[in-house]
């Protein structure tokens, strides 16, 4: 099974090919120029593996939550790309692809969102599969919901632009942060293809974003 990735909901640009189980990828710091990028990216994967977008099985993308404008790019490219190729496709929650790509069991996964807050959710791995300890959510570092025990791992941009609050909400939770980490395609199709594999992909059509936010921006009075 041929199975094409991609992420753009942060300032990186991540594109992977999932072949039987071998994964390669192209990651990029592009800013704001995932639309400009992200084609150009899947088609050097695609041509260094020697395959065409008909040549895929499926594709798989990071729906959010992240970068409004990302987000939105992912679900679109993945729209068009899905509809041309005749595939069904699979959206992964960027924070799941932020503790799968850690390699730990126990994951407090939080993303930068702007104006004061986080994209947070917890997961903790049991018998190999993730499982969904608190849901993905919109919150304040202060108000970030707790976790039961110790052990556990943080990462994302949520820690790097909040990191003092965090590390006060959860104390002795945390046993250590990669404020660094960002999702990657790669970690996009891993927990994608055991979807693909029992058959549960879905049409292109429905390739839509987890936004967890319906306000963008500060009116002036609120800055």
């Amino acid at each position: 099974m041929k199975i094409l990735a991609l992420e753009t909901s942060t300032e990186y640009c991540s594109v992977a090919l999932w072949q039987d189980g071998c994964i390669s990828e192209r990651f990029e710091l592009v800013g704001q120029k995932h639309s400009e990028m992200l084609i150009e990216m899947l088609d050097g994967l695609l041509r260094d593996a020697g395959y065409g977008i008909r040549d895929v099985d499926g594709i798989a993308f990071g729906k959010g939550p992240g970068s409004f404008t990302g987000v939105r790019i992912a679900c679109g490219a993945t729209q068009g790309l899905a509809l041309g190729a005749d595939v069904n496709v699979v959206g992964v929650c960027t924070l799941l692809a932020l503790a799968e790509a850690s390699g730990k069991e126990k994951v407090v996964a939080a993303l930068d969102a702007r104006m004061g807050e986080l994209y947070h959710a917890a997961y903790e791995k049991q018998d190999g599969m993730w499982v969904t300890v608190i849901e993905p959510n919109l919150c304040k570092a202060e108000a970030a919901p707790l976790v039961a025990g110790e052990g556990w791992f943080g990462c994302g941009s949520g820690f790097a632009a909040q990191g003092e609050a965090l590390a006060q909400r959860y104390g002795s939770a945390l046993n250590g942060v990669d404020a660094q980490a960002v999702p990657h395609a790669a970690a996009v199709v891993q927990l994608a293809a055991p979807v693909f594999a029992a058959g549960e992909a879905v049409d292109a059509a429905l390739a839509l974003p987890l936004y967890l936010r319906d306000k963008v921006a500060l009116k002036t009075c609120e800055r």
